[in-house]
């Protein structure tokens, strides 16, 4: 007889009871982590990682995976990719300055992906421009296969460099860093190589409807999901909110944002940032130079085009970046001068998002799109306000009652310490962004 079969009926309860409260102990301290005072949700899970100087000595970065780091003024962090010679690969980085740094109109990150020979596949940039004032920046860099190219095609290593600015005037104390390394699958037949010409670029008329209240997230990792439509949040100046909106092929996104009057006389430049980024994290639009007088201020993002996958052989940039499917991700950000001129309290913002069109046929890709789709999941996510780390929670929920704890007492335990940590979630105020 196997050690399987002679646990019966009853000590496969008990077993499974255990590994449910093993589950509830690793969700409980989740939630404790995500209900600490924080400048930025990372990842959960995500590992330790430390960049090197040079290519000889760094470390690799596993597809699908997220690390987290820290970079200092002028200083240069280089990791290792392993590619294959079919699929396009992305890495992002996401830089978090500390609460009350000094930073200027310069000062940001880049991040490249380069081949042996030290040739750039591609890099991309993020400063804080007009907005100097400390915020999560987002930039990333891409090995696209293209049939007509000779670069960067190959299977083998390649290297990404994460660089943030030398200046002068840039603070001293280290910045936080999450880097994601993601592998898109290939087509199984080339179709267009060319972005189209014309396209949809009017905005469009107000959505209609009473606006809905929504909290934003600290982080990519715990964005509120937003489908179409106008959206109340409160903001603090020197604090950050993320929002995420599934867009699918074919599709256009439209975003705006909107901060509320206050009292007060003052006039504060660069008070509101307001910045798309697409699935891997990558800069769409932005906007940075919304001055604030104390009336209410609208700042909207430049009209889009449509989302597919041939976007990424045009050389303009708003093509290149809407690039696939998936989660775009909207990031506001309100400066603490805004606070020192008309109050640190809450600030009314309201989000008003359209997605035009109807969703088109996906590529044919070669195995799970992955990230790069919008699933019924997802819409569902947006429509309830799920961020991806409250679905995760779900699904896990999920599988732990489908391994029979429904009718026990671990379950109902475990529930009651669950929804006790969620109010307490829901009711703390981070401290930062």
């Amino acid at each position: 007889m196997s050690v399987k079969r002679r646990w019966g009926t009853a000590g496969r309860w008990a077993r499974g009871g255990t590994a449910a409260m093993c589950v509830m102990v690793a969700l409980a301290g989740q939630a404790r982590a995500a209900g600490a005072s924080a400048a930025y949700t990372f990842a959960e899970g995500a590992e330790q990682v430390d960049g090197a100087a040079s290519t000889s000595g760094a470390p690799t970065l596993g597809a699908g995976r997220t690390y987290r780091d820290t970079i200092r003024t002028g200083e240069r962090l280089t990791y290792r990719v392993d590619l294959d010679a079919a699929r396009s690969a992305y890495v992002s980085a996401v830089a978090v300055p500390r609460a009350g740094s000094r930073v200027t109109f310069s000062d940001g990150i880049k991040v490249s992906l380069q081949d042996r020979d030290g040739y750039d596949c591609s890099s991309n940039e993020s400063r804080f421009g007009s907005a100097e004032f400390p915020r999560p920046l987002a930039a990333y860099a891409h090995r696209t296969i293209e049939k007509d190219r000779t670069s960067c095609q190959e299977a083998g290593p390649y290297y990404v460099v994460v660089e943030r600015s030398d200046k002068e005037t840039a603070g001293p104390v280290p910045w936080d860093l999450e880097i994601r390394h993601v592998l898109e699958p290939r087509v199984k037949a080339t179709g267009p190589t060319a972005a189209p010409t014309n396209w949809p670029s009017a905005s469009p008329q107000p959505v209609a409807g009473t606006p809905r209240a929504r909290t934003g997230g600290s982080g990519f990792f715990d964005a509120t999901g937003l489908e179409q439509g106008e959206w109340t949040d409160t903001i603090e100046p020197g604090r950050s909110r993320f929002y995420r909106v599934p867009v699918d092929w074919g599709q256009q996104i439209f975003a705006s944002a909107d901060l509320g009057s206050s009292t007060g006389d003052g006039f504060v430049g660069g008070a509101l940032a307001v910045t798309l980024y697409n699935p891997v994290q990558g800069v769409v639009s932005s906007t940075d130079s919304l001055s604030y007088d104390g009336k209410q201020k609208s700042a909207a993002l430049d009209p889009l085009p449509p989302v597919r996958y041939e976007n990424r052989f045009d050389s303009s940039a708003k093509f290149e970046d809407t690039r696939f499917a998936g989660w775009y991700y909207l990031r506001v950000s309100l400066s603490p001068e805004v606070g020192a001129k008309f109050g640190k309290k809450p600030y009314g913002l309201t989000l008003r998002i359209f997605v035009r069109g109807q969703a088109g046929q996906p590529p044919a890709y070669d195995g799970p799109a992955g990230i790069f789709a919008v699933t019924e999941d997802d819409k569902e996510q947006a429509a309830s306000g799920q961020s991806s780390s409250e679905a995760h929670r779900s699904d896990t929920m999920r599988i732990v009652a489908a391994a029979g704890i429904g009718t026990g007492t671990v379950l109902v335990g475990g529930l009651g310490v669950w929804t006790l940590l969620a109010r307490r979630r829901a009711t703390s105020t981070p401290s930062t962004w």
